[in-house]
């Protein structure tokens, strides 16, 4: 078993400070029979891990392009007043639009 971290033992490093290495040093290390007892997540936490089973499966095929777009304020907070799903219903306004300008032309 590896010996136990105390302050003195903290490298300078861009990722976490003197403060945050205080912070976890007195964290033990899992013994034996910390691991014997231990139970798996969905077991401990059965609500949230159901919820995390039933979250969207990976996508066959890019179907969404995520964008970075200016709008007016009162569109966006108009869209949002409608609750969730707000964003889904934004998407099948612009679809139809798209629908109406006619297909894209290729440039060449």
């Amino acid at each position: 078993m590896a010996a136990t971290k105390i302050a003195s033992d903290y490298v300078p490093n861009p990722g976490y400070s003197q403060a945050d290495w205080n912070a976890v040093t007195d964290n033990p290390e899992w013994t034996a029979d910390d691991f014997r007892t231990a139970r798996p997540f969905a077991e401990a936490f059965p609500t949230l891990g159901e919820k995390l089973r039933q979250s969207r499966g990976s996508e066959k095929e890019r179907v969404k392009i995520p964008v970075t777009i200016r709008l007016d304020a009162a569109i966006i907070d108009a869209f949002k007043a409608t609750g969730e799903g707000w964003q889904t219903r934004m998407n099948d306004v612009l679809r139809d639009a798209a629908a109406r300008l006619g297909p894209a032309e290729t440039k060449g």
